[in-house]
This record gives structure tokens, C-alpha cells and sequence, in this order.
């Protein structure tokens, strides 16, 4: 590795490979070393993440830049089980930037911050000479109250069941449609949203959560790669259990993507007791009815996800490599 590629943003092997051999080799500690969405601090009191968010186009069907950076930031505190409550946020605006378009997106990130219940505390702002930065980067903070405590991707046993929130795929599905122009004839949209009110429910209904990550960059494939080897398990997935929409599908057909890499911004993985699925299911199916039971963890191959066919093959979902969509978020 000698230099840095696109690839190294995608979520998949070459990021996990930045992180953990430049990255960690020089800040390396317990706390950073659980490669959790957020960082417990304060003895386990408190949740802390981090994010920059560059996703081009600035806007697309559902969202824009604004929403997608409260969303994101909530939604990794959101996955630790703690109530986001204060945001810091940056700007890097390029010199010439409409200031309507502004308005617009700061305007989106105000209504998610309701959402939540949570806001911006301090922030920065850059404005640097045209062609510096492409229109707009934005970067978000944020500290949430855990309310809900032992969440971990290394909690993982054999028997326990695997979840997703809704359909995958879509927002990386319209975030390539937007920047490629196509002229999608249905009403696909990202899937870009806040996540806490769905955990919430989850926690005011006893369930007992042991694991959960939002699928974002590297999608379904990323997290449930990253579960199997933090927890030394095996993690088996029926194929035909996944909800993928037919728009996804025809563009995963039409492009050669795999849907299960796709990014996603407001979509969750779920791990839970066996004893404890169908609870877990209807309550996610109050907020999308695509929510699904899609696997279990179980000891067959260690540190690996087995995707089972309708046909009973079997095959390894592997992490994505290569340069898929750059720039989703």
C-alpha cells in the first residue's frame, strides 16, 4: 500500500486494511480498538462519534448532504443504545456556493435534529477558493446518553438471530442514479433517516439487543463480515430472506452490483436471542413493513458469512473490495 485509493473509502477489505495498518499502529488504545460505530466514553456513560460526510450529488431523491450528516452522526450513537444529544458541525464551503442551496440544507439538518432531540452545540465554518473542495464537505460530532447499555459486535453466540430494519440497497442504488443521470421511472429513494426512534421502540419493548450497526458504506456484506470476526462466529444467511425493492434489483442487474455491498443510511442490522425474534420483528415492521428475518449465528465456519441459496448451494459473502460507489456519503 503506497499510496491511497478510491477503493480505501468503500467500506470493505482496503478500508478495514487503512485502518488497522496505518491507522491503528499509531493510535491504538482499548477504547478505539473495539471499532464500534461509536466510542464508549466516561465508563460506559457516554457515547462519542465522528464522521465527514462528501456524497456527491449535494442532493438526490429523499435527501441531501444536510440530512445525511445528522442522520449519520445520530444513527452510529443510535446503534450503542445511546440518545444522541449534542452535534458539533463543520462547514468546507467552496467560494461561489448558492446560498439558497445552503438555507436548503441546513434546513434539512434542523428537522432531523428535532427527530432526534438533539443539537448542534458548536461548529466551524471554512469557505476556501473555487475548485479547493467540491461545493460542500461537512463533518459532524456527536455525544449521546446511553440509555440502553452492552451493546457489542463481539457479543455474538451461536443460535442467535440476525435482522434487518427494511429493504438495503437503496441508497446507494439512488445516489448512482442521480450521479449518473438515469432516468429512473419509479419513486425510489434513499433510505436515508434517523434511526433512534426505531431503537427506542426496540428498548421500550425489552428486547434484549446484543448487537446492531447501521449498513452504510460496504453495506449488509460489511457488518455482518465485521460481526463473524469479532465475535469468532459463524454467521448463515438465506439468500431469499433478504428484502432487496425491484428497483434495486434491476439496477444491481443493469450495473453488475451486488445489493448486499450497497450503502445504506437508514438501515440497520440486528442481533438478538432466538427466544426474542418475532418480538423484535413486529416491532421493526411498524416502521417498514420490508423488515426481515434474514439468518442466525451459528459455528459452522468461524469468522465467516455463508449466504444460502434458495437452491441449497452455498457460497462466502466476502467483504467488497475494489472501487464500487466512491463518494455515497
Amino acid at each position: 500500500m503506497k499510496t491511497i485509493t478510491l477503493a480505501h473509502g468503500n467500506g470493505g477489505y482496503e478500508s478495514k486494511e487503512l485502518v488497522e495498518k496505518l491507522f491503528y499502529s499509531s493510535f491504538s488504545n482499548s477504547i478505539l480498538n473495539n471499532s464500534e460505530d461509536a466510542a464508549l466514553i466516561e465508563d460506559g456513560k457516554l457515547a462519542f462519534t465522528t464522521d465527514s460526510f462528501t456524497v456527491s450529488p449535494l442532493s438526490f431523491a429523499g435527501g441531501n448532504i444536510g440530512k445525511l450528516a445528522v442522520c449519520g452522526t445520530c444513527n452510529d450513537l443510535a446503534m450503542m443504545g445511546a440518545k444522541p444529544k449534542y452535534l458539533s458541525v463543520a462547514f468546507m464551503i467552496e467560494e461561489g456556493f448558492s446560498i439558497d442551496e445552503l438555507k436548503n440544507i441546513i434546513k434539512s439538518m434542523h428537522d432531523e435534529l428535532i427527530k432526534n432531540d438533539a443539537m448542534v452545540v458548536c461548529g466551524d465554518t471554512k469557505v476556501v477558493p473555487k475548485g479547493n473542495v467540491d461545493k460542500l464537505f461537512i463533518n459532524t460530532t456527536g455525544i449521546g446518553e446511553i440509555y440502553y447499555s452492552g451493546i457489542s459486535a463481539s457479543h455474538l453466540k451461536e443460535g442467535m438471530a440476525i435482522l434487518v430494519s427494511r429493504d438495503i440497497g437503496a441508497h446507494g442504488a439512488v445516489i448512482f442514479a442521480a450521479r449518473e443521470g438515469m432516468a429512473l421511472s419509479s419513486e425510489l429513494k434513499t433510505d436515508c433517516a434517523s434511526l433512534y426512534p426505531q431503537v427506542k421502540a426496540l428498548v421500550d419493548a425489552s428486547i434484549p439487543i446484543v448487537a446492531m450497526r447501521d449498513a452504510t458504506r460496504g453495506g449488509l456484506a460489511a457488518v455482518l463480515n465485521e460481526w463473524a470476526v469479532s465475535s469468532g462466529v459463524a454467521i448463515e444467511i438465506d439468500e431469499a430472506s433478504i428484502p432487496i425493492s425491484d428497483e434495486v434489483k434491476g439496477i444491481c442487474e443493469l450495473l453488475g452490483f451486488e445489493a448486499t455491498a450497497l450503502a445504506n443510511e437508514g438501515t440497520f442490522v440486528v442481533a438478538v436471542p432466538a427466544t426474542e425474534t418475532k418480538k423484535t420483528l413486529e416491532i421493526l415492521k411498524q416502521t417498514n413493513e420490508n423488515a426481515a428475518i434474514i439468518g442466525m449465528v451459528s459455528s459452522t465456519y468461524k469468522g465467516k458469512v455463508v449466504l444460502k441459496s434458495a437452491w441449497g448451494t452455498q457460497r462466502f459473502l466476502e467483504l467488497p473490495t475494489g472501487e464500487l460507489l466512491p463518494r455515497i456519503c
